[in-house]
């Protein structure tokens, strides 16, 4: 019981902090919501079992992502102001599309046979990090060091823009 109340606080504070970032009047206020939004995912990972999923949602999008928001946005400040002139909204066809997507993800959850495992929810305490350790070392290994590698050709792309716009 104390399992299923756990787990629909954080599905409250996940949507509701998704929807506040969604409509937030000002961005750091959205950036701050967005960052709620993210423990309360890191906290239902925690829930389901899947700790390696848990701290590696806080590690790096709760430290990593939101310093760099938080950063872009305190450091580019900077926007002429035609850029920051704001066309009046148009509420209903984006009712009308986030309504269509959420009756076909209802009806696809509706559809869907979900098993139902024999082991409770934070009932059994083994880490899931040795299983992912051993699959990415073992059968995606050509893959997972591809993807390094591929971040490694991003990071020194990214440092060389930034430089070259400095000068």
């Amino acid at each position: 019981m104390g399992v299923q109340i756990a787990f629909w606080l954080f599905a409250i504070l996940v949507a509701g902090t998704a929807l506040y970032a969604a409509v937030a009047p000002k961005i750091v206020h959205a950036a701050f919501s967005l960052m709620a939004t993210f423990f309360g995912v890191a906290g239902i990972y925690a829930i389901l079992g899947s700790d390696f999923l848990a701290v590696t949602q806080v590690l790096v999008y709760v430290g990593g992502i939101m310093v760099l928001i938080v950063f872009g946005v305190l450091l580019t400040d900077r926007v002429p102001e035609e850029y920051k002139v704001v066309a009046p909204r148009r509420w209903l066809p984006a009712l009308i599309a986030g309504g269509l997507c959420f009756a076909a993800i209802a009806g696809a959850l509706k559809s869907t046979v979900w098993p139902i495992s024999s082991s409770t929810p934070l009932g059994d305490a083994t880490s899931t990090v040795e299983g992912i350790g051993r699959s990415l070392l073992t059968d995606y290994l050509i893959p997972f060091e591809f993807a390094s590698i591929l971040l490694l050709v991003v990071l020194v792309g990214a440092a060389r823009l930034a430089r070259g716009q400095v000068r």
